[in-house]
Formats: C-alpha cells, structure tokens, sequence
C-alpha cells in the first residue's frame, strides 16, 4: 500500500528524530510549516521544554512579501530570540520536510542573524 504525502513525512521525521536531539546547551531548531504559516522553536529535548519560539503570526516578524520572503524574516526572529536567550549554536531539524524552499529560507535568515549550526 502507497503511503500517503504526510506519512512520508512522519516516517523521515522520525528517522531524522532517532539521530538528534537538543540540550540547553546545543537546543534543536525544529520548523513546521503548513500552507500559510511557518514557525519555528528552540527545544530542550533533555527537558522536553521549547526554550524559544518565533513563527509568522507573531506581531514582530515582518509579514511583508512571499511565503518565502516572510519565512526568512522568521529565521532573522528566532536567531535574534536565541541570541538574546545567549544561545549560539543549534542542531538544525527540518522535521522530515525537504531542505528546499521556505525551509531553507528560514535556515539561511537564521544564520545571516548570527545563528551556528
């Protein structure tokens, strides 16, 4: 039986799952996106604790232009966030979505604001 779009996506998120994980120390950078939003969060796996939170309902991030334009807006807020909470590097978790697109629009905002990963 063929598997359907999300659960491919679920089966490689929990692949990708199996092999990170974040500490307060090195927190996993983990994106969701649906068809009109993305977001993204800083997450403590140890604790099980979202550390920091940024997406593009908040009021702070630049809503302006493209799907795409506004997800690196997103990467520039949530990089800001982190720098503020004193957290540098970070494990990057696509969460079983494709390096492509808003994904790596957020991505490449994230570490243009000063994000290591």
């Amino acid at each position: 039986m063929a598997l359907t779009k999300v659960e491919k996506r679920i089966r490689i998120k929990r692949r990708v799952r199996g092999k990170i994980s974040g500490s307060a120390e090195l927190p996993r950078l983990s994106v969701f996106k649906s068809n009109k939003e993305i977001y993204a969060q800083l997450v403590d796996d140890k604790e099980g604790k979202t550390l920091v939170s940024a997406s593009s309902r908040e009021k702070g991030v630049d809503a302006k232009g493209t799907k795409t334009e506004v997800s690196e807006a997103v990467g520039k807020a949530i990089a800001a966030k982190a720098l503020a909470a004193g957290i540098e590097n970070v494990v990057f978790d696509r969460n079983g979505f494709v390096y492509h697109g808003r994904v790596k629009a957020l991505a490449d905002g994230a570490r243009e604001a000063g994000l290591k990963f």
